[in-house]
């Protein structure tokens, strides 16, 4: 895996390293208190460079002499709009991806220091950006030069980024909860990045297992388990797998006793060959990425541990294979849900919304939830109407939708809201069942896939968020150069930290 850089905070007076990064406001302005060489070398090389201090662009140069360092990088933050917590991290993500060696960073503009917390979400894009799935990558051969080979692992060498900030000790408590919520994010990357054959149901519940060392209560239900909860819904997209498959609850008790936990559900499909309504070849790799829901839930998780957020909260993942054999559900089965609804199973790729029935079932009714949020890969429908910049939200209550849609702006990670009504209820009613897992033909079908979820949350304040487009193979960016991206841990991280946690 990649080498995250080390991070430090000091001063506004610490000496530079191999690298001082300088902050460059409009016009190319920079700090009043910088030397009068670093200046004028600054502003010869944004003169050549036509360098206006714009956000994200950055001018490199040799430092001038009597400056300890040997490279100045001169990084833009002005723009028309102010700065959000997504600025912040790309702000980071350029600097790591520029500067390498020892790092300082000189974490103020011409208009005065940056706040603690603005420090931190720049150390946390960096070290987000230094992310690297290179798990099953060989290592070099043995023919290979020795001169050629130090050099290479001297380049591997991870960066020490030491961000000078007026106050060091803010910054540092600051990060500490940065540092979490990146934690839970690169975990759902990893939870992505792996192939399925590495990483079936079983694996991959030992894996969420393993967070009991940050304090969560892990559950598992096997086979049997679900059985006889009459879980018939995700035990019949499982049955053409000889993996057997999983339902995971995750605690964490962050608040007082019996304070009414908030909730969320993935779907956690470890590969989707489509079952007997099979997916076309091209492309049908990626559909190990079909547990992107799940990986956010297991990845937030973590994160609320990680920063001991104050609030009790539930995950609960449905880990299934949905693949094909003998006894591969089939076009036309009728399966009954443990809510007692029956669905007639039109086309076995809409197996995603089976899965998650039974788990948001199990979830309102077991735990009482102050709400429910379900995170999926669901539809190919909502890439068409979305594309890769925004998740489909769909939800039966104003309050949350809002709550979310303001969550998903501020982290960047941005939701658009589609609409739930009665009329494409229609579309699902069943022929020789209550419903059928799939409307009539191409129309609406991300909504339609969202009417369907609603059957199964009992009036619990919950939303729907359809990841498909967003969780991976999306556009990289600044601080994520990931085939999978973690969508979904910072902006439910940042819907509890706004609204839910304990004073």
């Amino acid at each position: 895996m990649a080498k995250l850089p080390k991070i430090e905070f000091a001063s506004l007076d610490q000496a530079p390293g191999d690298v001082l990064v300088v902050l460059s406001g409009e016009g190319g302005s920079v700090p009043e208190g910088l030397p009068g060489a670093m200046r004028e070398a600054i502003a010869n090389a944004a003169r050549i460079a036509k360098f206006k201090g714009k956000r994200l662009a950055t001018v490199d140069l040799i430092a001038p002499s009597g400056v300890a360092a040997d490279r100045l990088l001169v990084v833009g933050t002005h723009a028309k709009e102010p700065a959000t917590e997504e600025d912040f991290l790309k702000l980071g993500g350029t600097i790591a991806a520029k500067a390498k060696g020892t790092v300082t960073i000189r974490c103020e503009t011409k208009e005065g220091p940056l706040a603690p917390a603005d420090a931190a979400r720049m150390a946390s894009g960096a070290t987000l950006r230094a992310y690297e799935f290179d798990l099953y990558k060989s290592k070099k051969s043995k023919g290979d030069d020795e001169e050629e080979k130090e050099e290479k692992e001297g380049d591997d060498e991870p960066a020490t980024l030491t961000f000078a900030v007026a106050d060091p000790d803010g910054a540092r408590a600051a990060f500490a909860a940065e540092e979490a919520i990146a934690a839970g994010t690169m975990l759902a990357r990893d939870l992505v990045n792996e192939p399925a054959n590495i990483l079936g149901p079983v694996e991959y519940a030992d894996r969420i297992k393993e967070l009991e060392a940050h304090g969560i209560d892990v559950e598992i239900l096997g086979e049997d388990e679900m059985r006889a909860l009459k879980m018939h819904a995700l035990l019949g997209v499982s049955q053409g797998s000889p993996r057997p498959p999983r339902l995971v609850i995750m605690r964490w008790n962050g608040a007082a006793e019996g304070e009414q936990p908030v909730a969320f559900v993935g779907k956690g499909v470890v590969f989707d060959t489509g079952g007997i309504s099979i997916k076309p070849a091209g492309g049908m790799e990626d559909m190990k990425g079909d547990m992107g829901g799940s990986a956010a839930v297991v990845g937030l998780m973590r994160a609320l541990a990680g920063r001991k957020a104050k609030v009790n909260a539930i995950g609960i993942v449905g880990l299934v294979e949905n693949a094909v054999d003998g006894a591969a559900q089939r076009p036309g089965d009728i399966v009954t849900a443990m809510s007692g609804t029956t669905i007639e199973v039109l086309n076995t790729d809409a197996e995603g919304r089976l899965v998650l029935a039974d788990a948001l079932w199990y979830c309102q009714d077991r735990f009482k939830p102050q709400f429910m949020v379900n995170l999926a890969t669901l539809t190919g429908a909502i890439i068409v109407a979305l594309g890769n910049h925004h998740a489909g939200l769909f939800s039966n209550n104003d309050e949350l939708a809002e709550r979310l849609s303001a969550a998903g702006k501020v982290s960047g990670e941005k939701l658009w809201r589609l609409p739930l009504s009665r009329e494409y209820d229609k579309m699902i009613e069943g022929k020789f069942a209550d419903i059928k897992n799939i409307g009539g033909g191409r129309a609406a079908g991300s909504i339609t896939a969202a009417q369907f979820l609603q059957r199964f949350v009992n009036d619990v304040p919950w939303a729907h968020l359809d990841i498909a487009g967003t969780a991976m193979g999306s556009p990289s960016n600044e601080y994520n150069q990931s085939w999978a991206s973690g969508f979904g841990v910072r902006l439910l991280d940042r819907l509890v930290a706004d609204h839910y946690q304990s004073a």
